[in-house]
Order: structure tokens, then sequence, then C-alpha cells
């Protein structure tokens, strides 16, 4: 009898040497590295870019809500099309659309036009996580699927990295509105992913479901309810906390500690490379231990680290703690592929992967905005603190989450 697949592997279900499809990992994470360089290069720049526009604090947060607010649109109309039409070409498009409208971003000329780009980019950008972790999870064999998954959200740290690294030489010369002209790079990708990846391997695969009938297979029964709301929930936790952190980092340690462009990027860029490696950790662990004890550690690493992050004032401090609290807060980003991935069937997979993910990303797109209006009263290191109560509720949240024979069938 299998396991469930929130429960440790059979050692018999791993094969001894696995044919591991590499080009599919690499061909979704340079997509979602592109993406991610682009994002978080918005809270590197927001302070020129607020200056310029004559924006306040809370008009520059919602640049960040207005581009997750396009996710959910187009996570599930890319999901949707995904499913029907094949993952590589649906895969480009998204690129290619999210890349055009953030080079866009370059010549608005007002808040308003700045605001439009942002939420078609975010179309684009929807349809990213959920499509490449379809594929990554189609093309992987299972009981590798956790750390196949975790690979993925590694590009997009490594794209967080590049855009703290490149941005303290590069905005002083090339403005805002040049750095928003990188994001055009991603349309190359695009091109790369439809000439140098394939569909998964063929076999026995179920017809694509219609809008209805995958509706009918993510809510249609109880069990299915519980499982959606728990990875709503997980997911949300999630980027609530990672886009608040990540948004307004620069601007507490630049505000708080008096550091310049290049000090925030290096502290900063400590930071993203330990959820680097807390991402690569958890793909592994999940894997060989299951996805709900792994879970839980990086959940409980990550409520103790904000508090212990928010106590911090020397620089070693501040470099040593950001780096583990970024293991926790972010390492987790590796199992929602996985889990999403393993939960639903593959004729509705990638829509499942983009509307939960995604409406996830909707909710924690608040985040920003929560953060700066509460530490305009409160302080951002203290509000940074109170976010480890979000993962004691996300904690609990585990437990609706059913076993996948408990789903309906496929």
């Amino acid at each position: 009898m299998t396991s469930g697949i929130l429960s440790p592997l059979p050692a018999q279900s791993r094969p001894a040497r696995p044919r591991l499809p590499w080009a599919s990992v690499a061909g979704s994470a340079i997509g979602y590295a592109m993406d991610g360089f682009d994002f978080l290069l918005l809270g590197f720049i927001m302070p020129a870019l607020v200056g310029d526009l004559h924006l306040n604090l809370v008009q520059g947060s919602w640049l960040v809500t207005a581009t997750l607010l396009g996710t959910v649109a187009g996570g599930l109309g890319f999901g949707l099309l995904s499913d029907m039409l094949g993952r590589i070409r649906i895969l480009a498009v998204s690129i290619f659309v999210f890349a055009l409208f953030t080079g866009l971003c370059a010549f608005a000329q007002s808040y308003a036009q700045l605001l439009v780009c942002r939420v078609i980019a975010g179309v684009g950008l929807g349809g990213e996580f959920g499509i490449g972790m379809a594929l990554v999870a189609e093309s992987w064999p299972p009981a590798y699927r956790a750390r196949a998954s975790s690979y993925v959200g590694i590009g997009w740290q490594a794209g967080v990295f590049l855009a703290a690294l490149a941005t303290p030489p590069l905005l002083p010369l090339i403005g805002w509105r040049g750095m928003f002209l990188l994001g055009a790079v991603p349309a190359l990708v695009a091109v790369f992913i439809r000439r140098g990846l394939a569909e998964p391997a063929p076999g026995p695969r179920p017809a694509p479901a219609r809008p209805k009938a995958s509706f009918h297979l993510l809510l249609g029964s109880a069990a299915a309810r519980r499982t959606a709301l728990g990875i709503l929930i997980l997911c949300s936790v999630q980027n609530f906390c990672y886009y608040g952190v990540m948004i307004w980092l620069p601007n507490y340690l630049a505000g708080h500690f008096g550091y310049s462009l290049t000090r925030t990027g290096l502290w900063t860029a400590a930071t993203v490379l330990g959820m680097a490696a807390g991402i690569a950790a958890f793909g592994h662990m999940a894997d060989r231990v299951g996805r709900k004890i792994a879970f839980r550690t990086w959940m409980g690493g990550a409520a103790i680290m904000v508090v212990v992050y928010s106590l911090m004032t020397s620089p070693p401090g501040l470099l040593v703690a950001g780096a583990i609290m970024g293991f926790f807060v972010n390492g987790m980003i590796g199992g929602y592929g996985a889990l999403i991935s393993d939960s639903y069937p593959a004729s509705i997979r990638a829509t499942a992967q983009n509307l939960l993910f995604n409406a996830g990303r909707l909710v924690g797109g608040f985040g920003p905005v929560a953060i700066g209006s509460l530490s305009a009263s409160w302080g951002i290191g203290r509000t940074i603190a109170i976010l480890s109560v979000l993962y004691l509720v996300d904690i609990a949240a585990l437990a609706l989450i059913s076993d996948r024979r408990e789903m309906p069938a496929s």
C-alpha cells in the first residue's frame, strides 16, 4: 500500500538511479528568476520612484498590491489554458506578458499609468508559478517531487539576489525607469522555453477538465474544500509575510540604521542567500520525512526568527539573524508546488496551482500595505515581530489538508 502524500515516502518508491529531467527545472527556474528580479526590484527602487512621482508610502505599497491583484486573474486564465493547450506554450506567453508590461512601466508618466502597467504585468506573473510547478511535477518521479519543486523556488531567490547586487551600482546611473527596462529580459527567456523544452513524456494522461469540471474537482467535496482552504491559508501567510518583509526590509535598514543603498543591498542579499538554502533544505526534508513535518519545522522556525530579527541592533547580528530568518521565512516556498501537485490530478493541476497560490498572493499582497501602515504607528521592527502570530495560524491550517486518497478521483 502506498503512503499518503503527507507521510514519509517508502524507500521502495524511490528508483535507485532515476533519470531526472533537469531541463524542466531549468526552464521553469529561469523564468521564475527573471520574475523575482523584476518584482523585488520594486522594493529597492521605491524611494526614488516615490520621490520622482511625488507619491506617499501607501501609494507606493499599492504598486506591489496591484501587481498581485493581476496575478489572480492571470493565474486562473493561464492555468486553465495550460491544462487545455499544454504547459510550454502558455508558460512562454505568460512570461512575455509579464516582461512586456514591466518594461512599459519605464514609460509611465503618472501614478495611474504605472498602476495599470503593474496590474497587467501581474496577469503575466500569475501564470509563472503554477505552470512551472505543474511541468516539473509531471516530469519528475513523485519521490523527488518536493526537491524538484524547491529547485524552481530557488530560481526566484536567484533573481532577488541579482536585484540586490545590481541595483546599487545601476540605479544611480540609469534611474528607476532604466531598471524597469531590464524587465524586458524575460521575453528572451520565453523564446528559450519554447525552443529548449518539451511537454512531459507521453503516457496515459487524463483529458483536460472543462472549467466547470475543474471547479468541481477543486471544491466539489468536503475533503476538497478543506484542502483548498488549508492550502489557501498556507499560501496567504507565506506571501503576506514574505512580501511584507522583503519590500520594507531595505527601507527598514536604511531608515532605522542609516544604511546606504550598497550596505542595504548586502544585508538583503544575506537574507536572500539564507532563503535559497532554506528552500533547498526544505525540498529534501519534505521528500524524506513527509510534507507536514517539514512545514511544521519551518513554520516554527519562522515564528521564532522574525521576533529575533526585530530585536537585533548590531550589524553582525542583523547579518546573521537575517540569513537565518530567510532560511525559515521563505524556505517553505519549495513545498507548495509539490503539495498542490500531489493534491490534484494532472487534468486540473496547473489550474489548482495557479488559482490557490495566486489567491494566496492576492491576500498576501496586502502585506506591504499593512506593514507600511502599521509601521507608521508602531515602528517597522515591532510590526515585523507581530508576523510570528501568523505562522502559528499556518501550523493550525495544516490539519485541514486531506490525504490525496480522500480527494475526488480524476
